[in-house]
Order: structure tokens, then C-alpha cells, then sequence
């Protein structure tokens, strides 16, 4: 899947110590001072403003910022020497890069203002204190009240009456199973016997058929074509159309954000009719019969059609002790064996089926 980016976007970082939302590239909060932590992650803000020019991207993949293994600060990736305290970078630990941290929506999709979690007094959205009480607005609102019981109850009854019918299910499957499996013994008298006989009638002509335009064997006459979707791939191709996902975020460890989107190409080709010249079925010829003496259907044939595949099915009815039991096979010498009035010892499984058959 390939990657496309469409711009960059400042995040923002929230100070541990007021609770003031600070731009991505300060290293300072702006209100009380404090160093950025080491720990702290940036966050994207609704109504972020997409940046495309030279210079925020270079600062953008100019590597993840690191902080000093000393005195904590954040320094520039690359950077040789501490640029609070001097010491020897060496040791610094670079921020955290490529995190996912939202979806992004341009301008004018969102509301321009939220509500301060303390007051609730509208604010810009990328204000950084509330304007009427001061509050923080990186502070994180209150958690939502827990879900009433009922509620709860609800949803624990839903699940028992999902596990009932499931328990149902899985009883009914293995109740057939057993019912298959489990078999009796019984003696049978053959009550009366069917049997069919179907030949295929195959002819040589032309076929009607469909398929991909570059696919169709050479000599058939090609019909209509129609533009239809064939395949989805990473790269462009002819007569391709791209396809892309909603826009994401990804925390490049300098303060700014990458949007990105993730796009595939969607493959048209010609679907097309055609004819071909083939041996196809045109016809079944079937005889029956309730004897024991299966014959198979005339056929007669014209100069372009020739004899396909032959299906014979026998069928077997037993009466015991006023109940009838089927057997089926389609071997013509076991068939035979079978004379009317005849007995038999009976394999029988639950569903009434018999599985196997002996003289008596």
C-alpha cells in the first residue's frame, strides 16, 4: 500500500506542572517555564492547520529530538553537546517517533471553539489557558459517569440469550451427528426397487462465453466489451484509479506531525463476450424403470454430437415392522441382488438410512 504525505501539522504538548497546552516546538512551557519531560507525548489538535512549505518539513524529518541523559533537556537530533547543561550527548535518548495520533480533518470540518473543561467557556482551539478562568486547556475532562445498572443488566442479558442460542446450535449439531452414527440391526423385506439411467448429449458449435478481454483463446469471435473492475494493486497503472483512506497523523519526535494517507490503485480491464467453437451439453436422455432390469436410454445422434457422461442411481425400499427404510447405490451388481420379497439384514442409522445390507 503506498504511502502519500500531504503536509505537516504543529502538535502540541501539555505541561505536567499547569496543564497548559504549549506548541509542539517549544521546548519550554509558555506559561510557567517548566522544561518539556522527556516522557510527555504530542498530541494533534482539531483545526490543525495542514503546512506544506520546504522549511517544516525539513524540520519535520530532521530526525526525532533528543533529551539530555543529564538534565533532561530537548535538544535537536544530531546534536553534539547538551545545549542546557553541555554535557556530552551520547547518552540522550531520542523522543518517540511514528505513532499514530489521530486522524486528520482540514479546517472548517470542526467547530472552531471547545468548552474549557473547568468552565466551560468556549475557547479557539488552539488556545493555550482558558480565557475567562485561566484554567489549563490541556487538562483532560472529567470521565464520564458510569453506566447506569440497568444498562448493565441489559447488556449481561444479551449476552446469556447469544450463549443460549449458540449452546442450541452446537446441541443440534451434534444430535445429527449422533444420529448418523448410531446405528440398529434389523430384518427387511425388499418392498420395491427404482432405477435411473441419464446419458449426456454433448455437441460441437458455437458457445456463448465471458471473460477478460486478454484471456479469450485465439479463433473466437469476439462480442460487446464493457470496462469492468479487474484488480487492486500498490502502484498506478492504466487506466487505474487511486484510492485513498482517510488522512492520519504520525508523530515525527520534533513537535510537527506528518499527514499522511494510505492509497492503493483500483485495475480496470475489458470484460468481454464472445464465441467459441466447443463440445457443450445440449441434452440429458433418461430411461427409468421399477425393475431389476435397468436399460439405458436410445440415443440417437447427429453428425456434430457425440455420447458424454453416464449417471445410473439405483434405489432400494425395505419394509420392517411397518416402517420403510431407503438404500441407494449406484452399482448396477449389487443393485440386481435385490429381487422383491427378498430378506434382508438391515444396518440402519438414526435418520432411517440403511448403511449396509446382508442376505438373510
Amino acid at each position: 500500500m503506498a504511502r502519500e504525505t500531504l503536509g505537516y501539522v504543529i502538535l502540541h504538548w501539555t505541561c505536567p506542572h499547569c496543564s497548559t497546552r504549549n506548541p509542539g516546538p517549544f521546548k519550554f512551557c509558555a506559561a510557567c517555564g517548566a522544561p518539556q519531560p522527556p516522557d510527555v507525548q504530542f498530541e494533534q489538535i482539531p483545526e490543525s492547520q495542514l503546512l506544506t512549505d520546504e522549511a517544516t518539513a525539513k524540520a519535520a524529518n530532521a530526525g526525532a529530538d533528543l533529551h539530555c541523559g543529564y538534565c533532561g533537556a530537548r535538544n535537536p537530533a544530531g546534536a553534539k553537546l547538551c545545549s542546557q547543561c553541555n554535557a556530552d550527548m551520547s547518552t540522550a535518548k531520542a523522543r518517540e517517533a511514528g505513532r499514530v495520533v489521530g486522524s486528520y480533518a482540514p479546517p472548517g470540518a470542526q467547530p472552531q471553539t471547545a468548552p474549557c473543561p473547568a468552565c466551560g467557556q468556549p475557547n479557539p482551539l488552539t488556545a493555550q489557558r482558558c480565557a475567562s478562568c485561566g484554567t489549563g486547556l490541556g487538562q483532560k475532562a472529567a470521565p464520564p459517569p458510569a453506566a447506569p445498572a440497568s444498562a448493565a443488566k441489559v447488556g449481561g442479558i444479551s449476552i446469556v440469550i447469544i450463549a443460549l442460542i449458540a449452546l442450541c446450535v452446537l446441541g443440534l449439531i451434534i444430535f445429527c451427528l449422533v444420529m448418523v452414527f448410531r446405528t440398529t440391526e434389523t430384518t427387511g423385506v425388499v418392498n420395491s426397487v427404482q432405477w435411473r439411467i441419464t446419458t449426456e448429449i454433448e455437441e460441437y458449435g458455437p458457445v456463448d462465453k465471458e471473460d477478460w478481454k486478454d484471456e479469450i483463446p485465439a479463433g473466437a469471435k469476439l462480442g460487446t466489451c464493457q470496462e469492468k473492475y479487474h484488480h487492486t494493486q500498490d502502484t498506478e497503472a492504466p487506466r487505474s484509479k487511486k484510492i485513498c483512506g482517510t488522512p492520519y497523523t504520525v508523530d515525527k519526535g520534533t513537535g510537527q506531525g506528518e499527514v499522511v494517507q494510505d492509497c492503493q490503485f483500483e485495475v480496470y480491464a475489458d470484460w468481454c463476450a464472445y464465441k467459441v467453437d466447443e463440445w457443450h451439453k445440449v441434452d440429458d436422455l433418461v430411461s427409468s424403470g421399477r425393475d431389476l432390469s435397468p436399460v439405458p436410454p436410445l440415443v440417437q445422434l447427429k453428425a456434430n454430437q457425440r455420447e458424454g457422461k453416464t449417471f445410473e442411481s439405483y434405489k432400494v425400499t425395505f419394509e420392517s415392522d411397518g416402517k420403510q427404510y431407503n438404500y441407494a447405490t449406484d452399482d448396477l451388481s449389487t443393485f440386481t441382488k435385490f429381487s422383491p420379497g427378498s430378506k434382508w439384514k438391515l444396518t440402519v442409522n438414526g435418520l432411517g438410512d440403511v448403511v449396509s445390507a446382508e442376505p438373510q
